[in-house]
């Protein structure tokens, strides 16, 4: 396969100026938590822990993997591609990029006069859950995931939408704002719970169709400008007479390959939401551990 892919270019396989994005918002996160911190409301702070960098590198780094790497390339011909993709960018890479910025530079960025009560309203977590599934659940809706594959302005826009709701739905459980911390701990494993649970449908609508459902990936026209979003149109056109169809670059047919997407993207999602569910509970229990009862006010000791 990947010497199939090779006949598409370096452009549309490393995403050249999609790296050097990425390498610029690294320069600006060094930049702004280091030597200048002062000017961005960091004086006297200091700078990002270890643990703190490695989450915010290493998202970045996850970031470029899913959409400036060969993934994103293949997340148009294949539909397990894109769930590894949808999984990765909407439900990991926010969690290590809340994760990865200190806490007063949250504090400078949400302390917003817009910012702060859009975010207060939209985070109440019956909204922000139904917010984020609501729009992951419709993008996966063909109507809607063949438009958003039609052109770049409709990709783009709904991808961005999707991922400011995918920070919004971890903001309540993730904060590091006490003033956003409102869930109890067991409020908190509920709320995941309910997170995996209204996510199911989109998966089970994947899995369970007995036909393919997506345009983008069964019919010709569709598949080629769906294929533009990504490789540049000279190219694209100059293969337009050797490529015939995305099965030429899967060892699947096309409805198990949307199957095995729909499989792949709720264990993804499972796997993710268990280890969140895991670091609450922990720290739940860690916390209930170490109270101690004070004596009684009658003791004789």
């Amino acid at each position: 396969m990947w010497l199939e892919l090779q006949i598409f270019g370096f452009r549309a396989l490393w995403s050249p100026y999609y790296l050097l994005f990425v390498l610029g918002i690294a320069l600006l996160y060094f930049v702004i938590t280091g030597p200048l911190r002062h000017k961005f409301g960091g004086k006297g702070e200091a700078r990002p822990s270890g643990l703190q960098q490695f989450f915010f590198y290493g998202g970045l780094v996850l970031l470029y993997a899913v959409k400036g790497a060969p993934v994103d390339l293949l997340s148009h011909m294949m539909l397990t591609a894109h769930m590894i993709q949808m999984a990765i960018y909407f439900i990991v890479f926010p969690i290590f990029i809340i994760k990865g910025i200190p806490t007063w530079l949250w504090m400078k960025i949400v302390y917003r006069p817009v910012v702060k009560p859009a975010l207060k309203f939209f985070s109440i977590p019956l909204i922000s859950l139904l917010l984020f599934n609501t729009l992951f659940s419709l993008y996966h809706l063909p109507a809607i995931f063949d438009f958003a594959k039609s052109s770049q302005a409709a990709h783009s826009s709904i991808s961005v939408i999707i991922l400011i709701s995918a920070f919004i739905v971890w903001w309540p459980i993730l904060s590091p704002l006490k003033e956003f911390d409102r869930i109890s701990p067991l409020g908190k494993i509920f709320y995941i719970f309910a997170n995996s649970v209204l996510i199911t449908p989109a998966c089970v609508l994947i899995i369970f169709a007995d036909t393919p459902v997506y345009a983008a990936y069964t019919q010709d026209g569709a598949w080629i400008q769906a294929l533009a979003l990504c490789v540049p149109t000279g190219v694209l056109q100059g293969l337009s007479s050797v490529i015939s169809g995305p099965e030429m670059f899967s060892p699947m047919s096309t409805l198990e390959d949307q199957q095995l997407g729909g499989i792949i993207m709720k264990i993804m999602q499972e796997i993710t939401y268990g280890i969140i569910l895991g670091r609450v509970f922990f720290k739940w229990f860690t916390a209930e551990s170490l109270r101690v009862d004070p004596l009684p006010a009658n003791s004789n000791e």
